[in-house]
């Protein structure tokens, strides 16, 4: 009769732990993390990409310098920040981070703005090798960032959900993590001028 107890305890005991949420929430974190890795790279892509396009528009664009050191100073203070996995356990260097990207994002508008005034330049192959290139890492870097916030959205759902808030709360203490969320400004069209 013990033996059979013992067994009928230890058992309510094992499927207990398996329905606790452990695996799943490391499981989540690591693509968390992985997903990340994917941002950290598609930026790093865009960071490398911009010295080789800052110096063929130089070369054109000869009297255009604020719109060129808007861009280097933006790629400057990208550069400040310290890309890496701790950066996703702090929201506030999250944000700061996100910041840097989006106003890298816009001096990188207002140049290519400025390119449409000069059409050698826009003819120049390797400007235009540049701009593609640039474009498909544009690309990837929404992809990126598309997949690290579902990737967020998981793992915030599973460390909240019971019995896994439980397992976070008294083992893990795995803290949610911040998704990348729209610019300000983001939710106004661009405003379009023919006229200047």
């Amino acid at each position: 009769m013990k033996k059979a107890i013992l067994l009928i305890l230890l058992s309510v005991i094992f499927s207990g732990l398996s329905g606790c949420g452990y695996n799943t929430m490391q499981a989540n974190e690591e693509a968390v993390k992985a997903a990340w890795g994917d941002v950290e790279a598609s930026y790093q892509r865009r960071n490398d990409l911009i010295p080789n396009l800052v110096e063929v528009v130089k070369g054109y664009a000869k009297h255009e310098k604020e719109t060129l050191q808007a861009v280097t100073e933006a790629r400057a203070k990208v550069g400040s920040i310290q890309m890496s996995k701790a950066l996703l356990d702090d929201p506030g260097a999250f944000t700061r981070f996100q910041e840097a990207q989006g106003a890298m994002s816009s001096a990188l508008s207002r140049l290519m703005v400025v390119v449409e005034k000069y059409p050698d330049l826009k003819a120049n192959q390797n400007f235009m090798d540049l701009q593609h290139q640039l474009e498909g890492t544009e690309n990837r870097i929404n992809v990126a960032r598309s997949r690290y916030n579902k990737s967020v959205e998981t793992f915030n759902t599973s460390v909240r959900i019971f019995p896994n808030n439980l397992t976070n709360n008294f083992l893990l203490h795995l803290k949610m993590r911040e998704s990348f969320k729209a610019e300000a400004g983001a939710e106004k069209a661009p405003k379009v001028d023919f006229n200047k």
